[in-house]
């Protein structure tokens, strides 16, 4: 496992104003996610593996860039979406609709508190949250997440993580002037925190995309 490249930096975006933030970039967010953020998305799903016929939950869909890929990746099977921000899950309903499924949810939700029962999905998915998240809560919203995984379910995150060269630097430092031009993001290390809740075969990918940092970092739920 990767060891931390240098503390992580408080969160500080308190979780009642994300809602504000992203609604007021939820018009752009499409392109700025074409641009920083499509390679780690793209090898996040191909991690999660997803066999047509499973239970797959995403949780922050945003404006639904990848629950779009997870439609066509599952057309027959239980898919389920969930955000905090409504303008977001209005753009993710949109293209769900041009997708064409009908086997879908897209709900609001909280990270912190599933509305789902144990043992419900083979698949969960997340991108770009945590590095919203105030360290102290990583532990508590991936045993929320670890708790609603079958056994031998699937984990598979994507996160802005700290930089690896110089040239990703320059993120963190604009989150250091204002958190709010960077979208509330700062670099994480979550693989740690999934072994410490009890996910194994943990694994942790870096990509750098437009010199944006990510991490895709995923595990599974153990069998027994």
């Amino acid at each position: 496992m990767v060891s931390h490249q240098g503390k992580i930096l408080d969160a500080r975006i308190k979780k009642s104003d994300v809602p504000k933030i992203y609604k007021k970039v939820a018009s752009v967010y499409d392109l700025w996610g074409e641009l920083t953020e499509s390679k780690a998305r793209k090898r996040c799903l191909e991690v999660a593996d997803i066999r047509d016929g499973e239970s797959v939950l995403e949780v922050a869909v945003g404006t639904g860039l990848a629950f779009a890929e997870i439609l066509g990746l599952n057309p027959t099977g239980r898919n389920e979406g969930i955000d905090l921000t409504e303008e977001m899950l209005s753009r993710a309903q949109e293209k769900a609709q041009r997708v064409g499924a009908k086997n879908y949810n897209l709900n609001t939700g909280d990270a912190y508190n599933l509305q789902y029962a144990d043992n419900s999905f083979d698949v969960v998915i997340n991108n770009y949250m945590f590095d919203l998240l105030p360290e102290d809560d990583f532990s508590a919203v991936l045993t929320e997440f670890r708790r609603v995984l079958r056994p031998g379910g699937r984990l598979v995150m994507v996160n802005m993580t700290k930089p690896e060269h110089w040239y990703n630097s320059a993120w963190e430092m604009l989150y250091r002037i204002n958190p709010a031009w960077v979208g509330g993001c700062r670099g994480v290390f979550l693989g740690p925190y999934l072994e410490s809740v009890g996910f194994v075969d943990v694994r942790r990918e870096f990509i750098s995309q437009m010199t944006f940092p990510s991490e895709v970092v995923y595990g599974h739920n153990p069998k027994h």
